[in-house]
């Protein structure tokens, strides 16, 4: 077909509520149901096969219920990930000659089962296994991951619709988007299930084949997400899924000649420690690797004098608390003026010690638990020390239970001194750390929070002043790659906000915008001259 073609305008997937009678919450119910009655085998998938890893068996349960085993899978190993590449190489010269309207296809018929049919499933599969609310769930693994790979067929034709200029008579300038030579090795966190979906598909909507390495607590969500890219027609070897902790697959994959990118979400140092390996090996690669990463945050609010208590608090308690606080940009730390504070203080204290905790299959929760026990470790840790040190005071939460699920209590901690590490490190989870400032130190205490700590992801100002706003925007300019207005620092969505950090939170890629797919390609400009000099000479050389 030679027709130049369009898809259909993206629109942001709008949110269901699941409020009781619903037929959302019906169904969803229903897939919980299905899911839970079953334990899952949770298999590789190599050139569109499903096989069991080679290595050590893991089980994948329920954080909020740990003794439920959803299911089981077994560690890939350096033999699978040989096999994955193998497949990817394999699978490549048909994937990248497919025509791009073929490949936006698939995704945008993904989109639509998501959409539909799967919608539920791949919800309740979140909720199980990620501990996530059914509002959590929704907004990520159904609405943001649907409009990941709408707007993603939108920006990449876009890309390949913008062509050079041709000021001269009788050339003909073109630019061919090509894929990258290789594979995109893609490792994905269990935070959100629309990342996880995201860093596979967006490489292979550029013509790219990828090995896939989802977290091993998400597995369950990813192994579905899997199973309806097949179902939208995504063909054998061009994605392939290798469960497990993923450092015998790193091993060979970081390693091979033909690793052309790498696409990931996750801690700093583990991306580190990916950059580092490239580096040490980059006279072996074909090719220059593409490194994109999106890792931490210690994502901050500064409220103003002018602020609104009530919007100060709102963000605060959303911006820190939904899901657990396991966000990348998740609020971990506020800068809150005197004035305010005192407004505030006594509700938003109340309102944390009144969240509702348990398990996310009790739709009346507001939070799960934590995702596993590593987690629970290190934020008892963190809250121990608070509650021993002496310009660090707890003021609401600060309990914890592994009993039966990973819980932690929303805490709430205040300082005396901003340069606490509370307010550098970060813990990934449902600890905010407040710092309440005189009214007139509003300038010093936005200079201090700039640098305070090493990421640059999201961060919030709160004001009523538009003077102040202006300052600080121009201010804290490098110090949050999504920054907000009078909202809470969570929440980006795919279109209109596109999500990256620098400094240690990444390369600042942004997904689920164009730059993100660009680096997915290798362009080739091409230049045609319709009637070329048949002579060497130039006007200059003439005599007379």
């Amino acid at each position: 077909m030679d027709a130049i073609t369009f898809p259909p305008a993206p629109t942001n997937e709008p949110n269901l509520t699941y409020a009781p009678g619903s037929p959302e919450r019906a169904e969803l119910v229903a897939e919980i149901d299905k899911l839970e009655r079953k334990q899952h085998t949770l298999r590789a998938v190599i050139g569109g096969r499903r096989k069991s890893g080679g290595g050590e068996e893991i089980k994948v349960v329920q954080p909020h219920d740990h003794q439920h085993v959803l299911g089981v899978l077994k560690n890939s190993t350096g033999k699978d990930a040989d096999a994955a590449i193998k497949a990817a190489a394999k699978a490549a010269p048909e994937w990248r000659a497919m025509p791009v309207d073929e490949r936006c296809a698939i995704l945008l018929k993904a989109a639509d089962l998501l959409a539909g049919p799967w919608r539920q499933r791949i919800n309740a599969a979140t909720m199980l296994g990620q501990s996530k609310t059914a509002q959590q769930a929704e907004i990520d693994s159904a609405c943001e991951l649907i409009d990941f790979w709408r707007f993603n067929v939108h920006y990449a034709k876009q890309i390949l619709t913008e062509q050079p200029i041709a000021n001269s008579p009788g050339i003909w300038n073109r630019t061919d988007h090509r894929p990258l030579e290789g594979f995109v090795y893609a490792i994905t966190p269990f935070n959100f299930t629309a990342i996880a979906g995201n860093l596979p598909t967006a490489p292979a909507l550029m013509g790219n084949t990828v090995i896939w390495k989802p977290s091993t607590t998400q597995q369950l969500a990813a192994s579905l997400t899997m199973e309806l890219l097949e179902e939208a027609g995504m063909p054998p070897g061009v994605i392939n899924m290798l469960p497990g902790h993923g450092a015998a697959v790193s091993d060979v994959t970081l390693t091979h000649p033909d690793l052309a990118g790498i696409h990931f979400t996750g801690s700093t140092p583990v991306f580190q420690h990916l950059w580092s390996t490239v580096g040490a090996n980059i006279a072996n690669y074909r090719s220059y690797p593409r490194i994109v990463g999106e890792t931490g945050g210690k994502d901050f609010i500064i409220a103003h004098p002018s602020a609104d208590p009530d919007v100060t608090r709102v963000a605060m308690l959303r911006g820190a608390f939904e899901y657990q606080g396991q966000k990348c940009s998740a609020a971990s730390r506020a800068y809150v003026a005197q004035s305010v504070w005192d407004k505030l203080k006594d509700q938003f204290l109340g309102d944390v010690d009144a969240l509702r905790m348990g398990d996310v299959t009790d739709l009346s929760n507001f939070m799960g638990a934590v995702i596993d026990d590593r987690a629970f470790a290190k934020h008892k840790a963190a809250i121990t020390r608070a509650k021993r040190t002496k310009h660090l005071t707890v003021e609401a939460g600060g309990t914890y239970d592994d009993s039966v699920g990973w819980f932690v209590r929303p805490t709430v901690v205040t300082s005396t001194d901003p340069t606490d590490q509370m307010f550098s490190t970060e813990y990934f989870g449902p600890i905010l750390a407040v710092h309440v400032y005189k009214d007139a130190d509003f300038e010093k205490v936005v200079e201090q929070a700039e640098s305070a700590s090493p990421y640059a992801l999201t961060g919030a100002v709160i004001a009523q002043d538009r003077a102040a706003i202006a300052w600080a925007r121009k201010t804290l300019r490098f110090a949050a790659g999504n920054f907000y207005i009078n909202d809470k620092p969570t929440g980006a969505v795919v279109g209109q906000q596109p999500f990256g950090g620098a400094r240690a939170s990444g390369t600042n890629d942004k997904a689920g915008a164009p730059s993100n797919l660009m680096r997915w390609t290798s362009p080739r400009s091409i230049k045609e001259t319709f009637v070329p000099p048949k002579e060497h000479g130039y006007p200059h050389m003439l005599t007379d």
